[in-house]
């Protein structure tokens, strides 16, 4: 039992280590050794869990995708009492993670498939599957808040939920170009104003005046007052 607990924590090591890895160095620059040297453990503990380092990576995207749903459930924008009052709290919060060092906000998966995207298919098919996974949430949101607000068109949930995370892991890329995250922030920014005015107008939006009707010029003859 002991032995079992003991192979279970450095398992969960080495997959700790290597979130924090691949977002400060990138997958290919990471290696067995850093992931060991991090996780505290032996590289023969490394291979009892994971046959090779792409392994580990299919397992460390798999780990990453766990904790940020978990992460995002327990969150208060859950308890919004409309869709689209969730949507927008969700685009706050991720607003409000960007901050400190780029790699700490930084996405494991977006990080990991721009690496191996054409060489690694394991690897690309877990990280679609956390990205798309996790958009597939929020296109629940998405759908609720156009059913309510009578949106229609060629707009589409699933569409409105990928273009998000479009965003975010473009607004990662330019972090990391700039060495600082305020550009990530701004780019949140404008989703956030792409999403108001997409729904500005829907019939749960604030009503404009209606303006008044022009009466019509009478048609009965007028009556000349006679002098007196």
């Amino acid at each position: 039992m002991c032995l079992s607990v003991a192979a279970a924590s450095a398992r969960e090591k080495l997959l700790d280590a290597s979130l924090s890895l691949i977002r400060e160095r990138g997958y290919a620059a990471t290696t067995v050794d850093e992931l060991c040297a991090r996780a505290g453990v032996t590289k023969g503990a490394f291979f009892h869990h994971f046959a090779s380092k792409d392994a580990l990576g299919v397992a460390a995207v798999a780990h990453w995708s766990h904790h940020a749903s978990a992460l995002f459930q327990a969150e208060a924008y859950r308890q919004a009492p409309d869709a689209l009052g969730r949507v927008r709290a969700y685009l706050a919060l991720r607003k409000s993670l960007l901050h400190g060092d780029v790699s700490q906000f930084t996405c494991v998966a977006g990080t990991m498939v721009q690496e191996t995207y054409a060489s690694h298919p394991a690897l690309r098919q877990a990280c679609a599957d956390c990205i798309f996974g996790h958009a597939g949430t929020l296109a629940q949101d998405f759908a609720a808040a156009m059913k309510e607000r009578g949106l229609h068109g060629d707009v589409t949930a699933e569409g409105l939920a990928a273009h998000t995370q479009c965003v975010l892991q473009g607004a990662f890329v330019l972090a990391k170009a700039r060495g600082d995250g305020q550009v990530a922030v701004q780019s949140v920014e404008h989703l956030e104003r792409y999403v108001e005015l997409l729904f500005a107008g829907t019939p749960e939006s604030p009503a404009k005046p209606k303006s008044r009707p022009r009466r019509k010029p009478s048609t009965a003859p007028s009556r000349k007052r006679r002098s007196p």
